[in-house]
């Protein structure tokens, strides 16, 4: 195992195309956190809490372990 903390790998911003082309902001307000807080999790910066992190899943239509990953380089 590595050092340091597993990565989480994410799915987000092609959930975000495949629904529409949703936007950010709006993923935002179907989750309840902010633009910034989505743009992090995107850009893996930011590992969101499990409670955040289901509601991200439902408001992609998909199992939350479609979402968010264990990132294969860790």
């Amino acid at each position: 195992m590595g050092k340091g903390k597993p990565r989480i790998g994410n799915s987000i911003r092609e959930l975000r195309f495949h629904a529409g082309e949703m936007t950010q902001a709006e993923l935002a307000a179907r989750i309840g956190v902010t633009r910034q807080t989505v743009i992090a999790m995107e850009q893996g910066r930011y590992s969101p809490a499990l409670e955040v992190a289901s509601r991200t899943a439902e408001a992609s239509g998909v199992p939350r372990p479609e979402v968010f990953f264990r990132d294969a380089g860790s």
